[in-house]
């Protein structure tokens, strides 16, 4: 299931360190980041991942993958031990090693503490360019007291540019400062990851493949560009420093198995299915093609342009050719419950859920149909499936507005509403939040679990944005 929703993350254009210098991590600070939910991704990624947190020392259980719905090719860490990845960056990667290479550069930055040293040097920059700032206008006011000398006005020694330009020198040469600060932090995040491939004994030839396509994006748009005022090394430097440090590996040949590979093709597809219009399924997966992702693609297609009947036909026979596949389970299970029919949607959720017991998204789905289904045994269903699922992944807001309506169907106002509290408070609306918490908090025995969560909101205040 491919499911979208809006995050507010607390990310600031300086404080989110990208794969490529670029626009995702200012949109996701301006506008907010529209998240993707999907469990076959996130397992598969969460695969990809695993080996190189252990290699980097990361903690597997703390550090988390976040899918942004984003087309361009990007990646950034925020927050601290949060990866976000665009889905273009997955649609586009050929090979499981590109996105593995990825991972690797963004552990980097987790590994090396660069986003709280950032912190620091932008704190630093904030001192220095105040300092500068005051000095300048010392300079200017003495320049302009200097000018009246005996009460009248005399030749001005300096012009307003030439003001303007003491005020402000020091501010540019802070940026630039803290511009090469960054610059260094991903030239230290590439070598980390070359280390950390190395260590999983994988190949950094992914990696250099997507640089290599970051620097022919590129290559126009840094001609005639200063270094000095680039967040991010120049590509062919860039590039000739990983190339190196790649091809010294004793595992710059060693490929995906096959197996990865083709679970990669299956996400891709998968993705396209879901993102792509028509012209680019049919470009990409044409019909002559009859490979199991092509299949997949065109199964997906088929339902988000209207063609139920084929949609379903084409699951079935996905659902034939590998009956223990939890994601085909789930797809037949959401196609039945989004074109209305959610009670025959609940035996195909239920296996899905049974088959990959882990996986959230699954899980919010089967509750989203078993309240959708209606009757008392299927919302007390959805509160046991939903109480699990938003207790083992707290930051699921689809998971906790279902099981809001669960525990409201059933009569149990209290805890509806401190589950509305808890999904307005994952997407970071906290004014909204508060006031949930607060209603439910009145119905509660003080000290009891539903009280204590519901003081835990209350008593939240979001860190300030730098």
């Amino acid at each position: 299931m491919i499911l979208k929703t809006k995050f507010r993350s607390a990310l600031t254009a300086l404080t989110a360190l990208s794969v490529l210098a670029g626009a995702a991590p200012r949109a996701a600070a301006q506008q907010g980041v529209a998240i993707i939910r999907d469990a076959e991704t996130e397992q598969l990624l969460r695969e990809y991942v695993t080996p190189i947190f252990r290699a980097a020392g990361i903690n597997t259980n703390a550090a988390k993958i976040i899918l942004v719905g984003d087309r361009t090719f990007n990646a950034f860490v925020a927050n601290g031990q949060k990866i976000f990845i665009n889905t273009g960056a997955l649609m586009e990667a050929k090979t499981p090693n590109e996105i593995i290479g990825v991972l690797a550069h963004e552990s980097g930055h987790i590994a090396g503490g660069h986003l709280v040293r950032l912190h620091q040097e932008l704190a630093r920059a904030q001192i220095m360019a105040i300092a500068g700032m005051l000095v300048g206008a010392g300079a200017v006011a003495a320049q302009m007291q200097t000018s009246r000398g005996g009460g009248r006005q005399t030749q001005v020694g300096m012009d307003q540019t030439g003001m303007m330009g003491v005020l402000l020198g020091p501010q540019e040469l802070v940026r630039r400062s803290l511009l090469s600060y960054q610059r260094s932090e991903e030239q230290a995040a590439d070598r980390a990851a070359v280390k950390y491939l190395n260590a999983t004994r994988q190949s950094a030839k992914g990696m250099l493949t997507t640089f290599e396509r970051f620097a022919n994006d590129a290559l126009f748009k840094t001609s005639s560009i200063d270094p000095y005022v680039l967040s991010h090394p120049l590509p062919a430097e860039r590039i000739s420093a990983l190339d190196q440090a790649a091809r010294q590996s004793p595992f710059f040949d060693v490929k995906d198995s096959a197996a990865l590979q083709a679970r990669h093709d299956m996400m891709r597809a998968k993705l396209f299915g879901f993102m792509g219009d028509q012209a680019e399924i049919a470009r990409r997966y044409p019909v002559s093609d009859n490979s199991l992702p092509a299949r997949y693609a065109h199964a997906i297609s088929n339902y988000r342009f209207g063609r139920l009947g084929e949609a379903l036909q084409a699951i079935d026979g996905l659902i034939a050719s590998q009956p223990r596949n939890p994601y085909f389970q789930e797809l037949k299970g959401q196609v039945l419950m989004e074109s209305g029919r959610a009670q025959a949607a609940l035996p195909y959720l239920r296996k899905a859920v049974g088959m990959a017991p882990g996986a959230t998204p699954i899980a919010v789905l089967l509750g989203h149909a078993l309240v959708g289904a209606g009757g008392p045994s299927n919302d007390k269903e959805a509160i046991r499936v939903l109480g699990k699922a938003t207790q083992r992944d707290p930051d699921s807001s689809e998971g906790f507005q279902y099981l809001a309506m669960a525990y409201d169907n059933i009569g149990d106002r209290p805890r509806s509403q401190l589950a509305s509290a808890q999904a307005l408070f994952v997407t970071g609306k906290y004014v909204e939040a508060r006031t949930q918490a607060k209603r439910a908090q009145d119905q509660f025995k003080q000290g009891s679990p539903g009280w204590l969560k519901a003081d835990d909101i209350l008593n939240y205040r979001p860190p300030k944005l730098d």
